[in-house]
C-alpha cells in the first residue's frame, strides 16, 4: 500500500535505498535453506538469522500482502480457502504466526470470518492472542473530536472515504487525488494538536494514537509464548509496516518488503501478493501454489 513518493516518514527509521533479494524458501520443517554465497555481504547475517536450531516466528500484513489492494477497503477479493490456509500455516509454525493489519479486527474478520490465530488490528492498537476472543488495547481510544475534524474535512472536499477505527482514523483520497495536499495539512495540524502519529500510505492518510503501531504489536507478541525466543520475520507492503520491520530487525529477525522496491528497512523483497503466496506454499507443500488457484485476486 505504499507509494514511494508519499513516504517521507521512512527517514526517521534510517532506511536506505537498495535492491533486495527474495527471502530464502520456507521448507516443510520451517527451516529456510539457501545458498549463502548468493547474498554476498549479507551472507553471515542471513545465515545467523536462519540457523536451523532456532524457530521462526512469522508476522504478515493483510492488504497488499495476503490480498490485493482495492479502490475501497470493502472491495478486496479474498480467496475462499485463505482462512484455512492461514490456520494451516499457524499450525505448522506451532502457533508462532500472527496477522498484523491496519484494519480493525471487526473489519478483518468481516473478510476472513472468525480467526483463531494471533492477530493485531488497527496497526497494533487491538491485540489478541491465539485461541481467545479477548482483545487487549495497546493504545488509548481516539478522541472523538479528531474523528469529527477529519470527517468534516472529508465531507467538505468531495466526500472522501473515511475509515474510522478504535485507535485511529484513515481518510482515503484515491478517488480525489487533488485533495491530498489540503488533507495532509489538516491531518498534520490535527495530529500535532493531539499528539498523534501521522501515517501516509498509498493514497490514504491516517492519524493514530501512540502505541497503535505494528512495531509495538510485534514487540508484544515476541514477549509471549510461543513467540518468545524465535527469530521474527515480518512481510508487508506499506509505510506502516516499517515500524514492524524495525522491530523484527532489532529482535534479530528481518523484514520482507512486498511490492515494488522503495526505501525500506526490509532485508528481502517479494514482487507482490502472488509471490507471497508462492513463498508461503513452501511451508505447506500439500497445497497448490497461489498462481494456480482459482478465485485468487487478479
Amino acid at each position: 500500500m505504499t507509494d514511494p513518493r508519499e513516504s517521507p516518514s521512512l527517514a526517521e527509521h534510517g532506511a536506505i535505498p537498495r535492491d533486495l533479494p527474495p527471502p530464502p524458501p520456507l521448507t516443510p520443517g520451517f527451516r529456510p535453506e539457501f545458498d549463502t554465497e548468493a547474498f554476498d555481504t549479507e551472507a553471515k547475517v542471513v545465515s545467523a538469522l536462519l540457523d536451523a536450531d532456532e524457530p521462526i516466528a512469522l508476522f504478515l500484513d493483510f492488504d497488499g500482502t495476503l490480498v490485493e489492494i482495492a479502490d475501497h477497503p470493502d472491495g478486496v477479493i479474498v480467496p475462499p480457502d485463505l482462512p484455512k490456509r492461514i490456520a494451516r500455516l499457524s499450525q505448522r509454525l506451532d502457533g508462532r504466526f500472527a496477522i498484523v493489519t491496519g484494519r480493525s479486527l471487526d473489519a478483518l474478520e468481516a473478510m476472513l470470518g472468525p480467526l483463531d490465530v494471533a492477530v493485531a488490528g488497527s496497526h497494533g492498537g487491538e491485540f489478541r492472542a491465539a485461541g481467545t476472543r479477548d482483545v487487549v488495547p495497546l493504545a488509548q481510544p481516539l478522541p472523538p473530536v479528531v474523528a469529527q475534524r477529519l470527517s468534516d474535512f472529508a465531507r467538505a472536499n468531495g466526500d472522501l472515504l473515511v475509515e474510522p477505527k478504535p485507535f485511529s482514523i484513515a481518510v482515503h483520497y484515491r478517488r480525489r487525488p487533488e485533495a491530498m495536499p489540503a488533507l495532509l495539512a489538516c491531518a498534520a495540524e490535527t495530529g500535532e494538536a493531539f499528539g498523534l502519529k501521522l501515517k501516509h500510505g498509498k493514497q490514504v492518510i491516517e492519524l493514530s494514537m501512540p502505541g497503535s503501531d505494528k512495531g509495538s504489536a510485534v514487540d508484544r507478541f515476541m514477549q509471549m509464548a510461543p513467540f518468545a525466543g524465535a527469530r521474527p520475520l515480518f512481510a508487508g507492503d506499506d509505510v506502516t509496516d516499517e515500524d514492524a520491520f524495525a522491530a523484527v530487525t532489532r529482535l534479530g529477525g528481518a523484514g520482507i518488503l512486498v511490492g515494488p522496491m522503495r526505501r525500506t528497512l526490509a532485508r528481502w523483497r517479494l514482487d507482490g501478493v502472488p509471490a507471497v503466496h508462492d513463498w508461503l506454499a513452501g511451508a505447506t507443500p500439500d497445497h497448490a501454489s497461489h498462481s494456480n488457484r482459482e478465485n485468487s485476486p487478479a
